[in-house]
């Protein structure tokens, strides 16, 4: 987290930091009393630790992912679940927009072709394509994917989406399962949450319906993307592109996206702006005082 975080952590808690090696003898004892976490979305913490904190009260996670926190396991323990809901979500669709223009417009390519000093040199540059009047499928309208198909909307694209439940506050048209959108959709944006029910709900039969001038953006967790399938559809000319911000084991990404064609890969920086990183941080820690001050965290997972 920013370091006025960890400061006012510091100045207020006494902190244990597990990826301290140094640290690794006192929070052995420690562990009985400690009453709080802090961690990020892709961290979580598991099961096992759970169970070494008797006194544990609250997790607080540093993002809106819960996926590597078991709430189950977490709720039968009488433990609250918060993330950062909210702050981050403009950020994350702002990124998701970057992705798909920088595919588009090969803003990666002319960077480098540029830098190069080809463009000097006379060497030609591929026409690249306009969002305009393309379809966008969101698979997954939270939060974030209401936010995406808003920035859609001023590129002049056209929105459709999929979600698992009903969804009652927008106009846009409502497929009936991630297949038919990916095929009624020139771009489908994954901003769907991760969970056992959605590992892999991009597949290789919604990369097929996608087809082979489809480009897909991924900016919700590596997990729901099936990383074989992508692979093989962007080496093979299933789909044309792709503009992801996350991957399954980050950082220690597959060696074959360095590789794979028409990409513009980042490193899960979905919500990484000073601002809402500043933001992030306050609502850890209004979630951790509330804690200590005997009342429900702002933002517990319900």
């Amino acid at each position: 987290m920013m370091q006025f975080v960890e400061d006012q952590l510091d100045t207020v808690y006494t902190v244990h930091r597990v990826y301290d090696a140094a640290q690794k003898p006192s929070i052995e004892v420690a562990l009985p009393a400690i009453r709080a976490v802090a961690t990020g979305g892709g961290t979580g913490i598991s099961n096992e630790w759970i169970e070494k904190m008797p006194s544990l009260g609250v997790i607080a996670i540093n993002g809106v992912g819960t996926d590597k926190v078991d709430l189950t396991f977490a709720r039968n323990r009488n433990i609250d679940v918060t993330t950062t809901p909210g702050v981050l979500t403009d950020d994350v669709a702002d990124l998701g927009i970057a992705l798909l223009l920088a595919v588009l417009r090969h803003i990666p390519k002319g960077d480098r072709m540029v830098h190069e000093g080809r463009w000097a040199k006379g060497e030609a540059f591929p026409l690249g394509n306009s969002p305009k009047g393309k379809r966008v499928g969101i698979l997954g309208l939270g939060q974030i994917g209401k936010a995406f198909g808003k920035r859609a909307e001023a590129f002049g694209m056209d929105v459709r989406y999929w979600n698992r439940s009903s969804i009652t506050d927008v106009s846009w048209k409502s497929c009936v399962s991630p297949v038919e959108l990916a095929g009624d959709s020139d771009i489908l944006a994954v901003c769907i949450a991760a969970s056992a029910a959605t590992q892999n709900i991009v597949n290789a039969d919604v990369l097929k319906a996608l087809g082979p001038n489809g480009v897909l953006v991924n900016i919700a967790r590596g997990t729901v993307v099936d990383e074989d399938a992508l692979l093989s559809a962007l080496n093979g000319g299933t789909i044309a592109a792709a503009g992801l911000d996350v991957f399954v084991g980050e950082p220690q990404i597959r060696e074959e996206f360095f590789t794979a064609p028409n990409t513009v890969l980042m490193p899960h920086q979905g919500s990484a702006t000073v601002e809402t990183r500043v933001a992030m941080g306050e609502l850890v820690l209004a979630n951790i005082a509330a804690h200590f001050a005997g009342e429900k965290p702002p933002t517990t997972v319900n």
